[in-house]
C-alpha cells in the first residue's frame, strides 16, 4: 500500500487543563476522502487546525507528503494544505473573485506583481467548479452563509494543494449544494489529491467518503469503511445516545437514526429537537438560557464574553458554552466552538444579539434549521456592521419566529415543528 499523504502521529492538544486531543494518530492516502465524524466538542476542529498549521500540537507530529509541519514555513505549508474553515466571516467587503484569488498567495513570488496566466486559470476553474462564477463581482458580505461557504471552497481549490482540510464544508448549504460540494471533493481526490473533512451529517459522510474516523473523548475510537464505523455498538458510546442503523435503498450506504425511539430526530436532519443554541448575552441571553432549561430543552450558548451575565447563568446551569475574552474581537476558536455547539441544535435563538463587522452571529443563525428572534432592543442599537448586514438580518427575520422571553418556549416548539435547513439563497 502507498505511503500516506497525510500522517498525524500521536498528536495531543489542550486548552488550559482541558485535553482536547490525546495521542491522536491518523493517516490519509492520495485518492482518499476521509470523513472526520463525532459528537460536538470531540476535537474535530482542533485536529483540523493542527493539520493546517493554525495551531501547533502540544505533542506529536503532522506530516504531508513526508514533510513535517514543524520543518516548514507557513508559506510552504500553505502549498501543501488548503482549508475550508467553519467560520466564513470576513472583516472587509472583498469581491468574491478577490477572496478566491487569495488562494493563489502561497504560489506567488514576493516580487511578483499582477496575476499570472496560471493564477487566472486556477481562479476561473475554481469559480466554475463551485458554481460561483456568476457572483464573482459581488461583495462577500452581501452573500448568504451558504453562498459564502461555496466561495471558500473555491478559494481552497484555487490554492491547488495535494491535501484539502475541510471543517463542515456543507454548513449552511441546502441539500442540493451539500451533495454538489461533496461530489466535487470526491472527484478531486480521484485526481490524486486527498481530503479530510469534518462532516456533521453521518449519512452524507457515508455516501461520499472512502473511510470514516470517529473522534470521541479526545481520541480516535474507530477508523474504517463507513459500514464498519456506522454501527450502533460503535456510535452509541461515542454520541451517548441510542442509534438505529440501516442501509439506504437508493444509495446503498448506511443510514443512522439517532435517539431512536425517543422522538428526538427532526426530519432526518441529524438535529436534536431538545437542543437549542442561544446567541446573545446580557440579560436577554441569560433569561433565554434559564427559560429554555426550565422548559425541558437542552440549551447551549455562545460566543459569550468573560464576565457576561449570560455566561455566569450558563455555567451555573452546566450549559455548554463557547467563550471569548471580555475585550477585543471574538476569538476564532470560540466562533468555531459555537458552530460545533449549534450544529446539532434544531433551533437557534437570536437573543437580542449584537451584529459586529465580522457578522459571525448572523453566520450562526443562517446555518440553523430554524430560528427564533428576541428583539429587546432596536436593531439600530445592536447593528455595528452597515447596511449589508442590515439586509441579512431582515432576511433572517422574514424566515424566523419572533417572541418575547416569556413566550420563548412555545415559540421554540413551533420552530421545532417546522425546522428545515435554510435555502442557499
Amino acid at each position: 500500500m502507498s505511503e500516506p499523504l497525510l500522517s498525524v502521529d500521536d498528536v495531543s492538544a489542550a486548552f488550559g487543563d482541558a485535553r482536547v486531543l490525546d495521542s491522536v494518530s491518523l493517516a490519509v492516502r492520495r485518492g482518499e476522502f476521509v470523513g472526520l465524524v463525532g459528537p460536538n466538542g470531540a476535537g474535530k476542529t482542533t485536529l483540523l487546525r493542527t493539520i493546517n498549521g493554525v495551531r501547533d500540537p502540544d505533542e506529536g507530529t503532522v506530516s504531508v507528503d513526508g514533510d513535517r509541519r514543524a520543518d516548514c514555513s507557513a508559506r510552504e505549508w500553505s502549498r501543501r494544505v488548503a482549508t475550508v474553515p467553519q467560520d466564513t466571516s470576513v472583516s472587509f467587503s472583498f469581491r468574491v473573485a478577490d477572496i478566491v484569488e487569495m488562494g493563489r498567495a502561497p504560489h506567488r513570488r514576493r516580487t511578483q506583481f499582477g496575476t499570472t496566466e496560471t493564477d487566472r486559470r486556477r481562479i476561473e476553474d475554481a469559480l466554475e467548479l463551485t458554481n460561483t462564477a456568476d457572483m464573482r463581482d459581488r461583495p462577500i458580505d452581501e452573500l448568504s452563509g451558504g453562498e459564502r461557504q461555496r466561495v471558500f471552497v473555491a478559494r481552497a481549490l484555487a490554492q491547488d494543494t495535494p491535501l484539502l482540510a475541510l471543517d463542515e464544508p456543507t454548513a449552511s448549504l441546502d441539500v442540493n449544494h451539500q451533495v454538489e460540494i461533496l461530489r466535487l471533493v470526491r472527484e478531486l481526490v480521484g485526481e490524486g489529491r486527498a481530503a479530510l473533512a469534518a462532516i456533521h451529517d453521518l449519512e452524507l459522510a457515508a455516501r461520499f467518503c472512502d473511510r470514516l474516523a470517529l473522534l470521541s473523548d479526545a481520541g480516535i475510537r474507530a477508523v474504517g469503511p463507513p459500514e464498519s464505523v456506522l454501527r450502533s455498538e460503535v456510535l452509541d458510546p461515542a454520541f451517548e445516545t441510542t442509534t438505529a442503523t440501516a442501509t439506504n435503498p437508493v444509495t446503498g450506504t448506511p443510514t443512522v437514526t439517532a435517539g431512536a425511539g425517543d422522538g428526538t430526530v427532526v426530519d432526518g436532519l441529524g438535529v436534536d429537537a431538545r437542543r437549542v443554541h442561544v446567541v446573545g448575552g446580557g440579560q436577554a441571553g441569560a433569561r433565554a438560557i434559564a427559560t429554555l432549561r426550565d422548559a425541558g430543552h437542552e440549551p447551549s450558548a455562545g460566543v459569550l464574553r468573560d464576565g457576561d451575565l449570560a455566561l455566569e447563568t450558563a455555567r451555573s446551569l452546566d450549559v455548554p458554552v463557547a467563550t471569548t475574552p471580555a475585550v477585543g474581537p471574538a476569538d476564532p476558536d470560540a466562533i468555531a466552538a459555537a458552530h460545533d455547539l449549534a450544529a446539532d441544535a434544531a433551533v437557534l435563538v437570536f437573543a437580542d444579539a449584537d451584529i459586529g463587522p465580522r457578522q459571525w452571529t448572523l453566520d450562526l443563525a443562517e446555518g440553523a434549521p430554524s430560528t427564533v428572534l428576541i428583539e429587546a432592543r432596536p436593531l439600530a442599537e445592536r447593528l455595528h456592521a452597515g447596511e449589508r448586514a442590515r439586509g441579512r438580518y431582515e432576511r433572517l427575520r422574514e424566515r424566523s419566529e419572533t417572541a418575547d422571553l416569556d413566550a420563548l418556549p412555545s415559540a421554540v416548539d413551533t420552530a421545532v415543528a417546522t425546522a428545515e435547513r435554510p435555502a442557499d439563497d
